[in-house]
């Protein structure tokens, strides 16, 4: 089988630590099956091929845009794949063949962000439908959909009337290593890591008064909230993790929520909003607040927190994702 996978995004955070780890398992993990990996410039010239089963093309075309709905289907189509997995909600609607989506998070149709758009008011809003009726085509055309939580798949289904029995969930994973450097922040600090999107919930972080670093991409969103993230490399991000009092993560909606999974893989304690999914994917290793209410989480924040040592069970494993990934393949794959 010849399989293509849409990497463009393999440098961004998020969406891409879990193309990242796709790649990096599917080499380990499949021997027989081929597959064309699609990449921007940067990344094209980065990726090297790891044998003779595996190609890159060059696809240096924005995602989120018109010129992605109408020049990728024919790059895509040129590769003569059997499946195409889009790692992401860009489906391509006008690609004959066929399809396996992952869907991280239905946020883009639950929270506004047209603050950071340049276009006027009523073509941002047409944007945003332009965006729904796209995620339901391709999501109705595609053989099988990976949902990372169970309460992603249900978002799904509610929001926009998608089969369930084509949705499969498979659980991310941590890959950080523990660290033996010195501190990478002196003194006591709480720590947010992750863009600063307005589902993100910041402001009631903020408000606590605490002393937080953020770890992030620099943008719009860290400006208007007057803060200045800082950059890391895997390696220093670990570093944050183990020496921070807590990892804070306010959000009121997430599908998965990586960055809890990644600190308690490092011994660093969560404190988290009281919302499904970190019900689902945390259980009871977090303390839990109202994302409405900063002084419940100044409360909780000053509160006693204990460290603990949490081994992650066999769901939260890069190689688990990438095993079931493989599966969904081949159903795919026979689905006519």
């Amino acid at each position: 089988m010849r399989i293509g996978i849409d990497a463009r995004l393999i440098e961004e955070t998020g969406v891409g630590r879990y193309i990242r780890n796709l790649v990096l398992q599917l080499v380990s993990l499949d021997t027989q099956n081929e597959y064309v990996v699609f990449l921007r410039k940067k990344s094209f010239d980065a990726f090297h091929l790891p044998n003779a089963r595996w190609t890159k093309v060059l696809a240096y075309v924005p995602w989120h845009s018109v010129t992605e709905q109408l020049v990728m289907p024919g790059i895509f189509f040129q590769a003569k794949l059997d499946l195409l997995h889009i790692p992401y909600f860009n489906v391509p609607i006008f690609y004959p063949g066929k399809i396996v989506v992952t869907i991280h998070d239905l946020t883009i149709l639950h929270f506004d962000t047209g603050k950071a758009s340049t276009l006027p008011w009523v073509l941002y809003k047409l944007r945003r439908l332009g965006y729904r009726l796209v995620l339901w085509i391709g999501l109705t055309r595609a053989k099988k959909i990976i949902a990372v939580s169970k309460t992603t798949k249900k978002d799904i289904v509610e929001s926009l009337g998608v089969d369930a029995n084509k949705i499969v969930v498979t659980y991310e994973g941590a890959d950080l290593k523990r660290t033996t450097g010195k501190p990478l922040i002196s003194g006591e600090y709480f720590l947010y890591v992750g863009n600063a999107y307005p589902h993100k919930n910041l402001d009631v972080l903020i408000k606590t008064g605490l002393r937080v670093v953020y770890a992030g991409k620099d943008d719009y969103f860290y400006r208007r909230l007057g803060i200045t993230p800082i950059t890391v490399t895997d390696e220093e991000l670990a570093n944050l993790y183990q020496n921070a009092k807590a990892l804070v993560f306010p959000s009121l909606m997430e599908g998965f929520g990586l960055p809890a999974i990644e600190a308690i893989s490092l011994g660093c304690p969560v404190i988290c909003s009281d919302i499904p999914v970190f019900h689902e994917i945390l259980g009871d290793n977090a303390i839990f607040f109202n994302p409405h209410d900063s002084h419940d989480l100044a409360t909780k924040l000053r509160g006693d927190i204990p460290k603990k040592h949490v081994e992650l069970d066999e769901r939260f494993n890069w190689v688990t994702m990438v095993k079931q990934t493989m599966t969904i393949y081949r159903g795919a794959s026979n689905n006519k």
